[in-house]
């Protein structure tokens, strides 16, 4: 079952379940460990890659970390039973292959850190019930907060929004703050941190920071090409961080590289750079490589000595201690149910395209190529790219959550499940976004290079050279505009809309309509792989 050669102890008090995005040394699930008489237990299974039909980045990184981790434990001597994906025993899922371990090894009690995925937690109790066992959960500490703290913050507010949640955390916490204040004396720096490239643009931009494939991540390079040939996306230029070393060079490239200018240009976008000045940390943050509290103070202390700007900083905190905190308590308060949450009742299904790249919307084209070549997308092309056409498009909210958890390598599902059905999607009706994030094409046209060379003009909605976007945009807020009435944040889009004239309003829909038939629907690799 395991090729790490661990030596086991005979009678098992304590079975330590590590999951793939639990790699953290100080894990609550190690505490009060005893080698001689507990056992860790790790396994890769097909299940984890094929539940959604994952993209080959996402599923090596996965796989090169748990196996880098697992070197790391057995290296100091901890018993460990670790399942590789070609072991010839190897059950397929998580909970088949728990059960292969409770039988061989026979253990008195099950202990993990609570998991990140509902799913995930629902199938282990499943097992922890049908063998009678203990399963102790215990709280993860690698966040700020936790669960029972954000239900608490959440109980009997009418609304919950991030300002909130993201000021009572600060002032908890002492970050960026002066006594009882924030420091420079606002909560939000955000108004300056919407600046486009210009003509020229981004000048110099440092190289972001890679690490060669070593032996671990070469194996399983092969693997993955192997085992999960069919699914999308290409290994040619893997080089992310997949150990705790390599991901704290990358914490530290990026406070003196590339943060200084980060909030600056955070929301911009260019033709063939993916990169810019982000920090690419969040894959590291997701396995828990990285703590937020250590990548939050490196921050801090750059704005403290003089390196960055505070609006850079505290743009960059907000995402950590903010969204990220936020978007975990609101998975957690409202599953099982927020999953199936449709607001706008949107039932169209995903393009096909969307696993290929191949469309003449030069901004799309860039975004998806990228995604799949990469496993990476900035946070702006995710949501005023590839979800903001989604959601104008009138896509199911289940569709466009799937397609994200399966090609991006930071993707696990308490973190971006309310990030593409609340926020990018308004799936969940305002719960957790107070607006939907709708926009014309002259949004991307400032913040990019995009439609220089596209065939489309975002500044038309009708018409043979009029813009997707554009057209979808007026055609969004046409259908749904009995619903966004009362919502003052859209006020002045509706004061916009109102300015249309019936026949110009019928030639949108009319365009509208005749674009979405123009999109083919699901592909038969979504239909066949269980997406739908």
């Amino acid at each position: 079952m395991t090729d790490l050669n661990c030596p086991l102890p005979k009678a098992v008090r304590h079975l330590v379940i590590i999951l793939g995005d639990q790699l953290d040394a100080r894990s609550s699930a190690l505490d009060g460990f005893d080698p001689v008489q507990d056992v860790l237990w790790m396994a890769e299974v097909a299940e984890e890659a094929t539940h959604v039909w994952s993209a080959k980045q996402r599923i090596a990184v996965f796989l090169s970390a748990m196996r880098h981790f697992a070197q790391a434990l057995t290296a100091r001597g901890l018993p460990l039973q670790y399942t590789r994906l070609d072991d010839t025993h190897n059950g397929g899922t998580l909970a088949l292959q728990l059960q292969q371990s409770i039988e061989q090894l026979r253990p008195a009690a099950l202990i993990m850190t609570a998991p990140g995925d509902w799913r995930v937690l629902h199938s282990l109790r499943g097992v922890a019930s049908e063998y009678q066992l203990p399963l102790e959960l215990r709280d993860d500490r690698h966040f700020f907060s936790t669960v029972r703290e954000f239900a608490e913050h959440a109980k009997g507010r009418k609304q919950l929004r991030l300002e909130y949640w993201y000021r009572e955390l600060r002032k908890k916490h002492g970050i960026l703050m002066d006594g009882n204040q924030p420091v420079g004396g606002q909560w939000n720096y955000d108004a300056d941190n919407r600046e486009s490239f210009g003509k020229a643009g981004p000048q110099n931009v440092p190289a972001p920071t890679h690490f060669a494939p070593d032996a671990t991540t070469q194996a399983v390079i092969a693997l993955v090409n192997t085992r999960f040939a069919s699914h999308p996306g290409s290994l040619d230029s893997f080089a992310w961080p997949v150990t705790r070393d390599q991901a704290l060079q990358a914490l530290q490239a990026f406070i003196e590289q590339r943060l200084p200018l980060f909030g600056l240009y955070e929301d911009a976008m260019w033709s063939g750079e993916a990169w810019l000045y982000h920090s690419h940390l969040s894959c590291a943050l997701n396995l828990k490589l990285l703590t937020p509290g250590e990548v939050v103070l490196a921050a801090e202390a750059a704005y403290r000595s003089g390196q960055a700007p505070l609006a850079a900083v505290e743009g960059f905190i907000r995402q950590i201690l903010g969204w990220r905190e936020y978007v975990r308590g609101i998975y957690w308060t409202q599953m099982p149910d927020y999953l199936q949450r449709n607001a706008l009742d949107a039932q169209a299904e995903l393009p096909a395209w969307y696993w290929t790249g191949d469309t003449d919307m030069a901004c799309l084209k860039d975004a998806i190529t990228q995604t799949l070549d990469l496993g990476y997308a900035h946070h702006i092309q995710r949501l005023m790219v590839t979800g903001l056409y989604t959601l104008l498009l009138g896509v199911k909210p289940q569709a466009v959550h799937q397609w994200y958890l399966s090609v991006y390598v930071d993707a696990v599902e308490w973190v971006e499940l309310p990030n593409t059905l609340g926020m990018s999607q308004f799936g969940d009706g305002g719960l957790m976004a107070s607006k939907p994030y709708v926009a014309s094409g002259k949004y991307i046209q400032r913040m990019s290079n995009h439609c220089q060379g596209c065939r489309y003009d975002p500044a038309q909605s009708t018409g043979p050279k009029a813009c997707p976007y554009t057209t979808l945009y007026w055609d969004f807020l046409i259908r749904h505009e009995a619903l966004l009435k009362g919502n003052p944040r859209m006020a002045m889009q509706l004061k916009n809309l109102n300015r249309l004239d019936e026949s110009a309003r019928l030639a949108i829909s009319a365009q509208a309509r005749a674009h979405r038939q123009l999109q083919l629907p699901a592909n038969v690799l979504q239909a066949n792989t269980g997406i739908l």
